[in-house]
């Protein structure tokens, strides 16, 4: 049976038809038949128990500057008109990303969003790996300088200063052994963000890449291994890192094993988490996970299809 799906993410004209994981699951969604709409976040209006968005159906192709084409935006009421929401707009996770969050809570029990809006505002990518804190390297989150130096002191070495609610590898920096830097990244930091910010020891480990493992309803996916791009150390695809075929230590499976049953019961069906050098879980990504494209261009796999296969599973119609 077909679905009626409401695609809740940024402007379709700039995307990267190549990588987009969002184009991707429109593009699997309409080959089995669903219908498509696209709306942006801002278009949501709340009132008297109704939620509505400023929506468009929507056609894809994987055709580079045609790879679109949206007839007449209309009002439609998420809870009549759609079966499920996909929650894919890109952070900065702040006030109005929560704000979006709320609204879509309220279509509990009506119509299914993926992922749980509920979850994924209660677990920001850095915040709630904290839950696992065991697999982490020492990490800490804090805004004032003389726990950032104290923390230095216990970890002698290179530091990675990220923003707490950053994405896509986007203002990491790193720190030198003498901390020679320190005050003046922590002042614009400080300017930049009201929240604290994430510490942690420089891992070498780095230079061999970054896996993102993709669990869907808490099951391994697959995974590719992200290295740094010339003259850089961080392995973000976003930020000129590149990928390439990977495998799974027992490590790593140990990792997805811990996460997995806590991912499915919070309604978290596409994830995206990001290990390094085999055994440091650094991230848990809930709000709009990337990746399954070049995971499937080196497995051969259909990741799109197995995300479709779980979200018509919890609505029955598998």
């Amino acid at each position: 049976m077909s679905l009626r799906v409401a695609v809740q993410m940024d402007p379709l004209e700039g995307i990267n038809i190549n990588g987009d994981s969002s184009f991707a699951l429109m593009l699997a969604a309409q080959a089995r038949g669903h219908s498509v709409f696209h709306y942006d976040v801002k278009s949501l209006a709340y009132e008297s128990g109704r939620l509505n968005a400023w929506a468009a159906p929507v056609t894809v192709q994987r055709v580079e500057g045609t790879h679109f084409t949206m007839d007449a935006h209309r009002s439609i009421d998420l809870v009549k008109d759609i079966d499920v929401v996909l929650m894919r707009q890109d952070p900065p996770f702040d006030l109005s990303y929560i704000t979006a969050t709320h609204l879509l809570e309220r279509l509990e029990g009506q119509t299914l969003v993926v992922n749980d809006p509920a979850s994924v505002r209660n677990a920001p990518e850095k915040v709630y790996v904290l839950d696992f804190a065991h697999y982490m390297p020492p990490t800490l989150i804090a805004r004032r300088i003389e726990d950032v130096r104290a923390f230095h002191a216990r970890y002698p070495g290179d530091l990675v200063m990220k923003p707490l609610h950053g994405n896509g590898g986007k203002a990491v920096v790193r720190i030198p052994a003498d901390g020679s830097n320190l005050g003046a990244l922590i002042e614009l930091f400080d300017a930049a963000w009201v929240e604290p910010h994430m510490f942690q020891p420089f891992l070498e480990e780095i230079s061999e890449g970054d896996k993102r493992i993709v669990l869907i309803d808490g099951e391994i996916a697959g995974a590719i291994n992200r290295r740094p791009g010339e003259g850089e150390f961080r392995s973000n695809l976003a930020a000129g890192g590149y990928a390439e075929a990977t495998t799974l230590n027992a490590r790593e499976e140990e990792i997805c094993a811990a996460l997995g049953p806590a991912l499915k019961e919070r309604g978290l069906v596409f994830v995206g988490i990001d290990v390094i050098g085999g055994k440091w879980l650094t991230e848990i990504n809930v709000t709009s996970p990337t990746g399954i494209l070049a995971i499937d261009r080196f497995n051969g796999t259909d990741t799109p299809a197995l995300i479709w296969d779980a979200i018509e599973r919890r609505l029955g119609r598998a």
